[in-house]
């Protein structure tokens, strides 16, 4: 399947993936989210590569992982949720 030079790619880190049927789950849930025109995953890397026309939301594609039985680990370089303060330290 061939995509247009404007597509949009996003990869994700995947955590708990173990084997080829791991592989065809996550591709199977992530496939069926609306825009989505390739799903590649590295299972030795742990990662899922989504193309698709527009950028697909980041929690559509968590919530498939999730579906699938496995959980996509946050960037390194992203923000911490807001509520993750317990409000002890202010």
């Amino acid at each position: 399947m061939s995509t247009s030079p404007s597509a949009t790619v996003a990869t994700y880190t995947v955590t708990g993936m173990t084997c080829g049927h791991c592989v065809s789950s996550v591709t199977t849930e992530v496939g069926k989210i609306p825009g989505v025109a390739r799903v590649d995953v590295d299972l030795k890397a742990g990662s899922v590569q989504v193309t698709s026309e527009n950028p697909v939301d980041d929690a559509s594609v968590a919530a498939a992982v999730e579906e699938a039985g496995y959980e996509v680990v946050p960037a390194p370089d992203a923000e911490p949720p807001a509520a993750s303060c317990c409000g002890s330290c202010h």
